[in-house]
């Protein structure tokens, strides 16, 4: 990563979809006024969008303040010059982030990234949310195109493991780092396992069982938000 040269090129891996993506990026810029706290998402689709944010910030001079959701897109504001904060000293007046599916119902699938911890700690305390997708991205049921990314306490893997193949009748793995032995850990030092859904139960349900097993600390299911959808 060339941290000193943000433009598409920088972004670690191709963006799929960037014409699409570069449009709703800044019909999303758009929205930025001055005196803004915005909630800033990760992913390709929140990179290219944080990116249309600091040209208009820029250009027409506004004070816009930024709570990043992963380590990445806080490096990321700051090497555009951009003012950070925190969850603990401000609240978001609005958020933007990405998302890996959404099905008819506006539940979703986040964090293929391993963000998504921070990302629903953010989305849950923005007082208005945008989801930036593309066509791609809408599914008729959770799991079609991506497995569900889960933050397991380390320690826990085992139990978790055993306790959603006797619920669920799948058993959840653990994603690895490839340039690396073990597994994937998150900022928040837990162990990422991606569980395959077959739609068995509804994402309430779902959300009920994962957040009732001791050693989940987080999901990337998203039930519940109200948000509007920029595709």
């Amino acid at each position: 990563m060339l941290w000193g040269r943000l433009d598409e090129a920088a972004w670690p891996t191709k963006i799929s979809n960037i014409d699409t993506k570069r449009a709703i990026a800044e019909r999303l810029a758009e929205r930025a006024r001055d005196g803004d706290v915005i909630g800033i998402g990760s992913g390709s689709t929140s990179y290219l969008a944080l990116m249309a944010l600091r040209d208009r910030i820029k250009s027409e001079g506004l004070r816009v303040i930024c709570i990043p959701t992963s380590h990445e897109i806080e490096t990321y504001c700051a090497v555009m010059g951009l003012e950070v904060t925190t969850l603990v000293a401000s609240r978001p007046d609005w958020c933007f982030d990405g998302a890996d599916e959404v099905d008819p119902d506006h539940n979703m699938i986040k964090g293929r990234g391993g963000a998504f911890l921070r990302e629903q700690l953010v989305f849950a305390a923005a007082a208005q949310r945008v989801i930036l997708v593309d066509k791609s991205k809408f599914v008729e049921q959770l799991g079609l195109t991506h497995d569900l990314p889960l933050g397991v306490v380390p320690e826990a893997v085992e139990l978790v493991h055993d306790r959603l193949v006797s619920e669920l009748g799948t058993a959840p793995t653990v994603r690895s780092a490839g340039g690396k032995d073990g597994g994937v850990i998150t900022e928040q030092g837990h162990l990422i396992m991606d569980l395959a859904l077959d739609g068995s139960l509804s994402a309430s349900d779902l959300e009920r069982l994962l957040l009732t097993t001791p050693g989940i600390a987080a999901t990337g299911l998203f039930v519940g938000y109200e948000f509007e959808i920029i595709s």
